[in-house]
């Protein structure tokens, strides 16, 4: 069955997933290859983002593994490094502290990837495979049975399935429609992306300047280009989004220190508010939470799309504890238990680094700089944290073989990812 099949041409028996963004399309895709039947509901993603996702090794083998990394690669960035600057103003500040991919044996922490790339690599995958259909409106009612979920959608078709897997962003209708409540919060900060060119090679190394309205990052592009995102308060994002390109790129380059040369804009400036939601369930009544429907927080530590990844990963394992219904009890269960201990865990660590940021609580602010500062000057410490980054358990992980390898007198083996050669 070809993957353009509308979804008039079936009613049941498909796993729906409902939102087609790079979450949904990626779980979508996922499922496909493990054997599964599914109707990816949703229009084609927006083409006009200009944000960009890092995505960390891990992410990028599974993207490997879905055979679609190596179309991607050509527009990407390697993170070879990333470092970390204080920008403050204030009495205690931070000492800056330098990330190298180097310390754990790999070439990059990542890539960079412009999203709509990633988009439109990502959508043609998922309308070639065959065990994939494609409604392109949206679900706008679900009505919940004990065997199956009736779906209705914006075009009047009705389908039946055994499991709904929301990937339908953080005011998700299948969240609500299983009774699933969130806690929300919002942060007085806004978002300010773009992408500029400069005249000093970046290097493949990432720098997040520390700023009293929250991270200023720039992320490295192909060639002497990066992206940015520039968290402000509101009011200043505002002036932000007055200034033309010119005026932007002098504001980018003094907030930069001049650090990567001259500066130009490429593209038009785009403002996101910075909110935060955590779901009290992240799987009940046959409906399986992923990306922003399972968890919203600031672009810090390159943690949004990664941790939708890991969502898809456990998604699958889920799915395997029963092979007849992808949406028993055992299947919800495996996927809120396997999937809890990572989003708190994330969702708390970016909502307290990104509070420290904007407090002006001296002991908040001594924290924050002896933690960094016990990280710069203690390289084991900071090779475990960056393990953590990538993966959770990761730092633990190596400690053990780090023990093995001491006791035999052997050299670990090191781990040498794919890497894009960009300068």
């Amino acid at each position: 069955m070809s993957g353009s099949v509308h979804s008039s041409e079936f009613t049941s028996a498909r796993i729906l997933v409902s939102g087609s963004g790079p979450a949904g399309m990626i779980a979508a895709l996922a499922m496909a290859q493990a054997g599964y039947d599914i109707l990816l509901a949703g229009p084609v993603s927006d083409q006009d983002d200009r944000r960009t996702t890092a995505l960390m090794m891990p992410a990028i083998e599974y993207l490997d593994s879905l055979g679609v990394w190596q179309t991607i690669r050509p527009d990407t960035a390697a993170l070879a490094s990333m470092r970390i600057v204080d920008g403050t103003r204030r009495l205690i500040r931070s000492p800056a502290v330098t990330f190298r991919a180097s310390e754990i044996g790999t070439e990059a922490f990542g890539y960079n990837i412009p999203n709509l790339v990633l988009n439109r690599v990502l959508h043609e995958a998922v309308t070639a495979h065959p065990r994939i259909a494609r409604n392109f409106s949206n679900a706008t009612a679900y009505q919940h049975n004990s065997d199956n979920i009736s779906v209705t959608f914006s075009d009047g078709q009705v389908v039946t399935t055994p499991l709904v897997v929301a990937a339908d962003g953080r005011n998700s209708l299948a969240r609500d429609a299983a009774g699933i409540q969130t806690r929300r919060w919002r942060y007085p900060q806004t978002a300010v992306v773009c992408s500029f060119s400069h005249k000093v090679p970046h290097q493949n190394i990432s720098t997040e300047f520390h700023t009293e309205d929250g991270p200023f990052t720039q992320v490295p592009l192909p060639g002497n280009r990066s992206s940015l995102v520039w968290v402000a308060n509101p009011r200043y994002a505002e002036k932000l989004m007055a200034l033309d390109s010119e005026q932007l790129a002098r504001e980018i380059e003094t907030k930069m220190q001049s650090m990567l040369g001259e500066i130009t804009v490429d593209t038009k400036q785009q403002a996101w508010p910075l909110s935060g939601l955590v779901p009290l369930k992240f799987a009940a009544k046959r409906t399986i939470l992923i990306g922003e429907a399972a968890h919203v927080f600031p672009p810090i530590g390159a943690q949004g799309l990664n941790l939708g990844t890991r969502d898809v990963e456990t998604l699958i394992s889920a799915l395997s504890k029963d092979k007849q219904d992808a949406g028993t009890d055992r299947v919800i269960r495996a996927y809120d238990s396997g999937r809890r201990p990572d989003i708190l865990a994330r969702t708390g660590s970016v909502d307290v680094l990104n509070r420290t940021l904007l407090s002006d609580f001296l002991p908040a602010q001594i924290i924050r700089g002896t933690g960094l500062e016990i990280l710069r000057v203690i390289p084991p410490l900071r090779a475990f944290f960056m393990r953590e980054g990538l993966r959770p358990g990761g730092g633990f992980k190596a400690l053990l073989p780090s023990f093995t390898a001491a006791n035999k007198k052997t050299t670990l083996p090191t781990v040498t990812p794919h890497h894009d050669g960009s300068q």
